[in-house]
């Protein structure tokens, strides 16, 4: 059985909004998609001062969590 197909801008808009809906994140972060064969995951980047700011190193765990969840849901197109 195939999963159902997401761009990487939808799974990346439903990856948002779980983050919002369980964590306070500071702006400025920005989520891409990894790809590895077929497999996927969600990437985590931001400039200095937000690295710095409280609640980023839970909203990265809590972004890897999202990924693993929705990468077994779905695949990337």
């Amino acid at each position: 059985m195939t999963k159902p197909v997401r761009t990487e801008a939808e799974l990346i808009a439903m990856a948002r909004l779980e983050l919002k809906a369980h964590l306070d994140c500071p702006d400025g972060i920005a989520i891409s998609v990894l790809r590895d064969g077929a497999s996927w995951e969600f990437r985590a980047t931001a400039g200095d001062a937000t690295v710095a700011s409280p609640g980023y190193p839970e909203c990265v765990a809590m972004l890897v969590q999202i990924g693993d969840h929705l990468s077994k849901q779905y695949d990337v197109s």
